[in-house]
């Protein structure tokens, strides 16, 4: 169900300070790899057919690092990120649901390695309260899973024993908190 009333309505940036990208791996087959991105720019607006979310993210801004060798695969390495070829990772929204109830699925375009492809996140969102500086603030948070190799994120090593040194599924999380942006 949307909200028939746009909760975001004007344009609102994300707080680079208040809000977070990360993501999730299974490694090594006992446990769960977190890194998250420093650099997100989001911009939240309304048109004539509702509420729209885009942004994008600076691969280079990966939380990864040490060991310098490891971050430079994981950054740059064509089977991972490949950042500088394609250093930014961008999402459109094709769809934003925002329930009375506080549930929100997003309906994203997202490109990684210049790859689009359709993703479904789901969460809540936070409608906008005024802040101590008297603006608007409101948050969205979401999350979906995704398989890392529909974006020719590759890489994998067989263990000993069997299995992968590397899971495939990856949990994306995104903690958004939006400032209303006023004229200045």
């Amino acid at each position: 169900m949307t909200v028939t009333t746009h909760p975001f309505s004007g344009t609102f940036v994300a707080d680079p300070v208040h809000s977070s990208l990360s993501f999730t791996v299974t490694h090594m087959m006992v446990s769960r790899f977190r890194a998250s991105f420093a650099d997100v720019e989001a911009t939240a607006f309304t048109s004539d057919d509702g509420v729209h979310i885009d942004g994008s993210i600076g691969v280079e801004s990966v939380s990864i690092t040490t060991p310098e060798q490891f971050r430079e695969h994981v950054v740059y390495g064509k089977d991972f990120f490949d950042a500088r070829q394609y250093p930014r990772i961008t999402f459109r929204s094709t769809k934003v649901d925002l329930a009375p109830d506080g549930k929100a699925g997003v309906d994203v375009e997202l490109t990684i390695k210049g790859i689009t492809r359709p993703v479904q996140l789901t969460g809540q969102w936070i409608a906008p309260v005024e802040d101590l500086g008297g603006r608007l603030r409101g948050a969205v948070t979401l999350s979906a899973t995704v398989d890392r190799r529909d974006w020719d994120i590759t890489w994998q090593a067989p263990l000993p024993k069997g299995g992968d040194a590397l899971g495939t599924e990856v949990t994306l999380e995104a903690q958004v908190e939006l400032i209303e942006q006023t004229e200045s």
